[in-house]
């Protein structure tokens, strides 16, 4: 048997190319449907926040506007809410709420 002579020149690695795929566009946020949703406040929150169907966006920028212009937030905790005698019943008879239990409470009073 005849010995094969080693080639000296070494065999090209080939690389493929990864293409980068092309950068999606950013499109502006939508926001959701159901957050736009008129909804109407029940006669007690409508005390707070108005009689008018608003998005429920809307109602809770309303009552944060209305704790803070009547100082409502506990002074050591800022996540608490004191209720006065307007929001005890949105709140369900309770003294004092957490920020994130008061959403929860206020959508119990939208149609």
């Amino acid at each position: 048997m005849a010995k094969r002579k080693k080639s000296s020149k070494k065999a090209k690695k080939v690389r493929k190319v990864a293409r980068k795929a092309a950068p999606k566009k950013k499109t502006a946020r939508k926001p959701s449907a159901a957050f736009m949703k008129p909804m109407s406040p029940d006669s007690t929150l409508a005390a707070v926040v108005g009689g008018n169907p608003m998005p429920r966006t809307e109602v809770t920028k309303k009552l944060w506007a209305y704790i803070k212009r009547n100082g409502l937030q506990d002074r050591v905790n800022k996540r608490m809410i004191n209720a006065d005698d307007k929001l005890r019943p949105v709140f369900g008879g309770k003294s004092q709420v957490s920020m994130f239990e008061m959403t929860r409470l206020v959508n119990n009073h939208l149609r």
